[in-house]
């Protein structure tokens, strides 16, 4: 495996673990402010699938929220289709399923994304293998794992999705923690470029979801 080096954050990587969306996003998304321990703790116990949720230790953490007019079933099966990921993802330039069937808890699945060249590191793709931690159907889906690219790797991404039920449609939940050496060179930059990947998910998981309502 290449040696890593240390990455500057300032660039339009975005590496939500689940979506990578290097390399399409102009400015990333302003970082999430850091919270206070108990704050954390708080959210952590909040934000869960099934008892588990996010890296309450990690140091690169982003949430969000976004509520889309869709119905419920077609929101989590955009989500959980893994391998129909490209058609509505750009960023997301292969996934695979690594066994079959519905989407459950063991499950795993490998999908790539490239990711621009920097000054210290140079262009690749990364691969992502990650494999569901936790799910219940159309409520919540957790999965973590690395990400490893030529020069670039993200040790463990853990991305927790929830879904709720609200007037009009549903409101989705997300949050992810990243770790590893090279990421926590930079924790401001590397959030900001987190928080840009989670942001730009939810939007096309919006838009997608909406314009298929019909």
């Amino acid at each position: 495996m290449p040696t890593t080096r240390t990455l500057p954050f300032a660039l339009p990587l975005a590496l939500p673990l689940a979506l990578a969306v290097v390399g399409t996003l102009a400015t990333a998304a302003p970082a999430a402010p850091a919270a206070p321990a108990s704050t954390v703790a708080q959210q952590s116990r909040a934000s869960q699938c099934r008892g588990q949720g996010v890296d309450a230790s990690a140091r690169i953490r982003y949430h969000s929220d976004v509520v889309i007019k869709a119905p419920l079933s077609t929101v989590w099966k955009l989500q959980t289709d893994v391998e129909r990921w490209p058609s509505w993802q750009p960023p997301v330039l292969s996934a695979q399923r690594l066994d079959t069937g519905r989407l459950l808890k063991g499950s795993r699945f490998r999908w790539t994304t490239p990711a621009p060249a920097t000054p210290t590191t140079p262009a690749t793709t990364l691969e992502i293998t990650s494999t569901v931690r936790q799910l219940r159907r159309e409520a919540c889906l957790l999965w973590s794992g690395p990400a490893i690219g030529q020069g670039l790797r993200v040790d463990e991404g853990v991305h927790l999705w929830t879904f709720t039920e609200v007037r009009g449609g549903v409101r989705v939940h997300t949050e992810e923690t990243w770790t590893g050496d090279q990421v926590e060179a930079d924790v401001p930059t590397a959030t900001a470029a987190l928080g840009a990947g989670l942001e730009a998910w939810l939007h096309d998981l919006k838009t997608t979801a909406e314009h298929r309502r019909g």
